[in-house]
């Protein structure tokens, strides 16, 4: 699959950026989305494209979009060409009369993921996957399908796993893997606080002036289809991916699920577990870094400036030994002695 015909970079939303539609003909309505409305991804970079023998895709998370020139900077500064993509309806690629983020297998994600792949790897002949959150676990099980495939996989808080004990998520696993499959668009009525939007965006107590109208708060409606999707990755990320690629695991050092405000919520993860995160990371493959950064935020290229300062040396000091200079390291059986 691969861009529609005539179709070309336009001028993106973020200045010095532009963006190329990827059309999704076969991709599945859900229950009450308007059958004359188009499905698409949106293929972003920077405005002229970059000459790099290595590129980066990013992969955003829930309720996201890319917004973070600030990464795409650093990357590029580093020896990347810089691309990210908003998956089908979210973001650049929402429609009207769709379901926000909504999706029923992860795996669906092939068809927009692969397709930027051709697109990039026309241009490029590396490339590394970066992911975030719920991008990081797509990322993960894209590259675990397609072996071969990426130079690397980088992890920005991925979502590796059901948040809360043990016995809620057994409990809760055949609940919504019977609802899901039978009634995928039934909304979970799940609280959101805003309180993670309070702590990033620049009309709160943030630094980051995002649209607000594709990254909203509260979250869109959370439904039980798009639920069970996200815990049969979980599934397969708990039996073990096997990825050969070295693999960049990052988190903050700790999460706070308070039910109050309090001013240290600018200073941890407060959307998911970070030590289940730690603990999870271990299954995903062979070569596995994990790094952890005490006051990170959830997004930890959001967090205040000498974390994220941190957390984006640290992804390039990793690329630079793992993935960038790999091209010129030799193999150890040409080392001499």
């Amino acid at each position: 699959m691969s861009a529609r015909p005539g179709s070309r970079w336009e001028a993106d939303l973020l200045p010095g950026y532009e963006a190329l539609e990827i059309p999704l003909p076969d991709a599945a309505r859900a229950q009450g989305e308007p059958d004359d409305v188009e499905m698409v991804a949106t293929l972003v970079r920077r405005a002229g494209g970059e000459l790099s023998e290595h590129a980066v895709l990013y992969l955003h998370g829930w309720n996201d979009y890319f917004f973070q020139a600030h990464l795409a900077d650093a990357l590029s500064a580093a020896g990347f060409a810089f691309y990210a993509l908003d998956l089908r309806r979210y973001g650049r690629s929402l429609r009207l009369g769709q379901l926000k983020g909504f999706i029923t297998d992860l795996t669906e994600y092939d068809a927009e993921i692969g397709a930027a792949w051709d697109l990039i790897s026309a241009e490029h002949e590396h490339i590394t996957l970066l992911g975030h959150s719920t991008g990081g676990l797509t990322a993960t099980l894209w590259a675990a399908a397609h072996p071969g495939q990426a130079r690397g996989v980088i992890l920005n808080s991925p979502w590796l796993d059901l948040q809360g004990s043990a016995m809620v998520r057994a409990l809760g696993g055949p609940v919504i893997d019977a609802l899901g499959g039978n009634r995928p668009t039934t909304v979970l009525p799940l609280p959101d606080t805003g309180f993670y939007a309070r702590t990033i965006h620049a009309s709160l107590e943030g630094e980051w002036d995002y649209d607000l109208e594709l990254k909203t708060s509260p979250s869109p409606a959370i439904r039980v289809g798009w639920l069970r999707a996200v815990l049969q990755g979980h599934q397969k990320v708990a039996a073990g991916l096997g990825l050969q690629v070295p693999v960049l695991v990052m988190t903050s050092a700790k999460s706070d699920f308070a039910r109050k405000w309090h001013q240290g919520l600018h200073a941890a993860d407060a959307v998911l577990d970070v030590e289940q995160i730690a603990r999870r990371a271990t299954r995903l493959g062979r070569h596995v870094t994990i790094v952890r950064f005490a006051d990170g935020l959830h997004d930890l290229f959001l967090s205040r400036r000498d974390v994220r300062e941190q957390a984006l040396d640290e992804v390039v000091r990793w690329s630079g030994a793992y993935v960038l200079g790999a091209s010129l390291a030799p193999a150890v059986g040409a080392l001499p002695g």
